[in-house]
């Protein structure tokens, strides 16, 4: 049986796949990695997506996007809980921060770049 591989996006561009949130690797060729959104399989060109051999276990920092919809008083980032993929206010820069949809606390991983340059 194949080790579950986990992929998020690592560069900011027009994808179905939310922002921050990771994704299991159902394959991964030369060109595309085939990751599993609502349980239907989504190639993305391999460039774009970083694969870590385990699923994430603190919150993504994501940088707000220009057209984001959320609110303003959120500020220039937002969380990604690495369980359930909600999303939550950074109010300060908190260390750990639970999750008011699935109730997981976690650490957040303000060490992570979540966008790369490219």
């Amino acid at each position: 049986m194949a080790r579950m591989r986990w992929g998020r996006l690592h560069i900011d561009v027009k994808s179905p796949l939310r922002r921050g949130a990771w994704y299991r690797v159902a394959k991964v060729t030369s060109l595309a990695a085939v990751v599993e959104v609502n349980r239907l399989p989504v190639a993305v060109p391999q460039y774009l997506i970083e694969i870590v051999p385990y699923p994430p276990r603190r919150w993504t920092v994501v940088p707000r996007p220009r057209d984001a919809r959320l609110p303003a008083d959120w500020g220039p980032a937002y969380g990604v809980c690495p369980s359930c993929r909600g999303r939550s206010a950074l109010r300060g820069r908190p260390h750990r921060l639970a999750c008011r949809r699935c109730r997981g606390e976690f650490e957040v991983a303000w060490d992570e770049a979540y966008l790369s340059d490219g």
